[in-house]
């Protein structure tokens, strides 16, 4: 059977299995099966059970449930109010003045989260109701908070950028200070968004109450806590004296202190943060456990190396291939989740990646890019399905609110390709620095 039907079988079997409601992780597990079994004579159960026992006892996951706790205590915490009465004095001068709240407080709630639908849910249930009072369209409400959320994925620490560093073999410090650039970048697009919006539309928001310099200060202290728990985790990382999982710690020590000082950690609460640590913690390692089979089942069969040389018969240039690879992204992100899409993916598109020689790192934040498009994107995008929740406006009214911010992160995927020094700029000083 040559290359071409064995991906045609391979697919088939795999979306039969995503159809008919098989977990995402089981329907990885048996593709690989299927795929051994029909297409070499390498011993499945000896295979299985070594790659599903290695992958799953990576010292480097030790940062993923750390960092989901981490994101678990702070969802619990007054953290979103405090960012909203923190931001809003500075905002009042900017077109569209409070709105950049969603924006801020997300980028902000992000380098402390690691989750896209922590931090919708944590930053949306503190200013839809604000913006609502103030007269703001929920339209625009809606719309900036769903994109900005996404910057959970981008801005460290991010669970995603561990996933990817765990599958591709790369450093995850390296990963999360990649990126720090392309989301702040982002986050600055988004916002000059909302500043367009508010100078054609002319909406005639009220503004606040003037505030003199001292008031604007007393309520900043405001953002203190969340300023000292970003300084703790990523310049603990940036600084080299801690590793992944150290400022995970450090980071869960942290925000246990934050709930401490709030007295917002009752031990129901507690709880409730340890077990949603391990439901999602244990999802993502079974998926992690069936990527990994599939990969060592894929690299047996020779997909990956067929499909390699197949791309590379077609003489494609290194910025044709990421558009290509661009649109596959988006296609599966109308239909998986970011992490399964980046696990199911990654064993076949890195020997294309070497062989064009684009640097891994930087694609980590290319992907995260199009992992984070995805979730808007109908009809499976996470965050329109938690924002319906949020607001109870249908989802079409939410993906439409949504596609500007689609289109943003588009953009900047664009940019990314046109400057790959936004992503590899701190990595390569990070070297330089720790040497």
């Amino acid at each position: 059977m040559d290359f071409t039907e064995l991906a045609i079988v391979l697919l088939f079997v795999l979306f039969l299995l995503l159809g008919s409601g098989v977990w995402v992780a089981l329907s990885l597990v048996g593709v690989a099966i299927v795929g051994m079994a029909l297409f070499t004579d390498r011993p499945i159960g000896a295979s299985m059970y070594s790659t599903l026992w290695t992958s799953s006892t990576s010292w480097t996951l030790t940062a993923l449930p750390l960092f989901i706790w981490m994101g678990e205590i702070l969802y619990r915490t007054r953290l979103s109010e405090s960012l909203f009465r923190g931001l809003s004095p500075w905002l009042n001068w900017l077109p569209g003045r409070l709105m950049h709240t969603n924006v801020i407080g997300c980028t902000l709630f992000a380098a402390v989260s690691g989750s896209s639908a922590a931090t919708l849910t944590t930053v949306g249930k503190m200013s839809m109701p604000e913006l609502r009072k103030r007269g703001y369209p929920d339209f625009m409400s809606v719309g900036t908070l769903a994109g900005a959320s996404t910057l959970g994925l981008m801005i460290p620490p991010s669970l995603t950028m561990i996933v990817y560093g765990v599958i591709t073999n790369q450093s995850i410090p390296k990963l999360f200070i990649a990126g720090i650039i392309p989301g702040l970048i982002l986050a600055a697009l988004f916002m000059g968004y909302v500043v367009i919006w508010d100078i054609v539309k002319k909406p005639g928001i009220t503004k606040e109450p003037a505030m003199s310099m001292k008031q604007r200060l007393h309520e900043s202290r405001l953002l203190i806590p969340v300023a000292l728990l970003i300084i703790t985790v990523i310049g603990s990382m940036y600084s080299g004296l801690a590793t992944a999982t150290e400022a995970a710690a450090l980071g869960v020590v942290g925000a246990l202190l934050l709930a401490a000082i709030q007295r917002s950690l009752t031990f129901g609460s507690l709880v409730e943060s340890l077990l949603g640590t391990v439901k999602t913690s244990c999802m993502i390692a079974l998926i992690l456990a069936g990527a990994s089979f599939l990969t060592l089942a894929m690299g047996f069969t020779g997909l990956p190396r067929g499909l390699a040389e197949w791309v590379g018969s077609l003489d494609l240039s290194p910025f044709m291939l990421l558009v290509a690879l661009m649109l596959v992204y988006i296609v599966l992100g109308c239909f998986l989740d970011g992490i399964s899409a980046v696990v199911l993916t990654m064993a076949v598109v890195t020997p294309m990646l070497n062989d064009a020689g684009i640097n891994l790192i930087w694609f980590g934040i290319f992907v995260l890019v199009m992992v984070e498009m995805a979730q808007i994107t109908p009809p499976v995008g996470f965050n329109l399905f938690v924002m319906k929740g949020l607001t109870n406006h249908s989802l079409g009214f939410i993906a439409k609110a949504a596609a500007p911010m689609f289109l943003i992160m588009a953009l900047m995927a664009f940019l990314l390709i046109a400057f790959p020094n936004l992503a590899t700029f701190l990595p390569s000083y990070m070297n330089e620095a720790t040497m």
